[in-house]
């Protein structure tokens, strides 16, 4: 790893990178702290914000997507592998599946239409959900199976 100069250590919040010690279960954590705000946000929007619900229900659905495939494609087969809960990972699969679902009927609707605020609302009911089971049971189940998380 190439050495830095204390200036350049400085992260964006203000730690230096010797402090900061983010693994992978942080920045997924941080994902699902950033994803509840925006779905927050999107709560308080009145009726008549149309044009800034569509802005926000896509923001939400892009950031939704790029964090599963992060799971998917990297986390998600090593905490199987580390783990052997295939129950676990198969339920977290499955509720990916459905939510990938509704993100593609809440991207390809507007936000006048019939049912849009409610797809949005099941959403965040759903992601909640989930993130309840990958922070209670899946993140310290990779902590135990002590899983290189990368930490940095």
């Amino acid at each position: 790893m190439p050495t830095t100069s204390k200036s350049t250590e400085a992260t964006t919040t203000g730690r230096s990178a010797n402090t900061a010690q983010v693994d992978a279960i942080d920045l997924l954590t941080q994902d699902h702290k950033n994803v509840k705000a925006l779905f927050e946000q999107y709560a308080g929007l009145s009726d008549r914000s149309r044009a800034s619900k569509k802005k926000l229900a896509t923001q939400i659905c892009l950031e939704l997507t790029k964090h599963a495939t992060a799971e998917e494609e990297i986390f998600y087969p090593a905490v199987r592998e580390a783990t052997g809960d295939d129950d676990l990972m198969d339920e977290a699969t499955v509720e990916h599946a459905s939510a990938k679902d509704l993100i593609a009927q809440i991207l390809s609707m507007n936000a006048d239409e019939d049912l849009y605020d409610a797809k949005v609302k099941v959403l965040s009911e759903q992601i909640e959900h989930h993130v309840g089971e990958e922070e209670g049971e899946m993140f310290p189940k990779a902590r135990k199976a002590n899983l290189d998380l990368g930490k940095r």
